[in-house]
C-alpha cells in the first residue's frame, strides 16, 4: 500500500471519527457521573475530554502530524498514546513527578506555537516532543485514577479518547489544504497556546 492510500485512509478516519466522537461523549458522561459498572472506562474516557488543557494538546498534536505530512501523519498520533500511557503507570504507581501541571500546560503553548508558525521538524524531533508531552499528560490521568476503578479499562478509556481527540485535529488539520483553510488551521494553534499560556498563569 502506497503512502497516497495509507494518507486517504487515514483522512477517512479521521472525518468519520468525528460523529462518533458526538455520539459517544453524552454516554460517556453519564458514566463518569457514577454509572454502575464503567466507572473505570467511563472515567478514562471522560477525563481527557472535560479538561481543557488536555484536549487543545491533544487536537494540536493532530494538526502538527497534518502540517508535517507523512508518515508524522499517522506516526505522532500512535507515539502520543503509546507514551501516555507509560505516563498513567506511573502515576497509578504513585512516582514522583514534579511539574506536572506545568508542563500540560507548557505543552499546549508549544504544541500550539508549532501549529501556529507550521513549524516543520525532522520526525525523530517532533516524535521527541509529543513523547516527552504525553508522559505528563498520561501522569495526571494516572494519579486522578478513581479508587474504584479498574487501571486497565481506565488506561483504555483514556488512551480511545485521545485518539479521537487526536483525529478531530487531523480532520480539523486537511483545512490546510486550502489557503484562507491554513490560516484558519493556525489562528486554531494561536487560540490552543493562549489557552496554554492561561493554565499556565493560573487564569484557567
Amino acid at each position: 500500500m502506497n503512502r497516497d492510500n495509507i494518507r486517504k485512509q487515514f483522512q477517512f478516519l479521521s472525518l468519520a471519527a468525528m460523529p462518533l466522537a458526538v455520539l459517544l461523549v453524552p454516554e460517556f458522561a453519564r458514566a463518569h457521573t457514577g454509572a454502575a459498572g464503567l466507572s473505570g472506562f467511563g472515567s478514562g474516557f471522560t477525563h481527557p475530554l472535560f479538561g481543557l488543557d488536555h484536549v487543545v494538546a491533544m487536537v494540536a498534536v493532530g494538526l502538527w502530524g497534518v502540517f508535517l505530512g507523512q508518515p508524522a501523519i499517522w506516526i505522532l498520533p500512535v507515539v502520543f498514546p503509546l507514551v501516555m500511557v507509560s505516563g498513567g503507570i506511573a502515576g497509578i504507581t504513585g512516582l514522583n513527578l514534579p511539574g506536572v501541571e506545568t508542563l500540560i500546560a507548557v505543552s499546549g503553548i508549544v504544541l500550539g506555537l508549532l501549529v501556529a508558525m507550521a513549524v516543520r521538524l525532522p520526525l525523530y524531533l517532533a516524535m521527541t516532543i509529543v513523547g516527552v508531552f504525553a508522559i505528563f499528560h498520561g501522569y495526571a490521568h494516572g494519579v486522578e485514577l478513581p479508587s474504584a476503578a479498574n487501571p486497565v479499562t481506565y488506561a483504555i478509556g483514556f488512551v480511545l479518547a485521545t485518539g479521537l481527540l487526536h483525529l478531530s485535529g487531523i480532520a480539523f488539520g486537511e483545512l490546510s489544504r486550502w489557503k484562507a483553510g491554513q490560516y484558519a488551521v493556525q489562528t486554531g494553534g494561536i487560540a490552543i497556546a493562549l489557552v496554554g499560556g492561561a493554565f499556565l498563569v493560573g487564569w484557567m
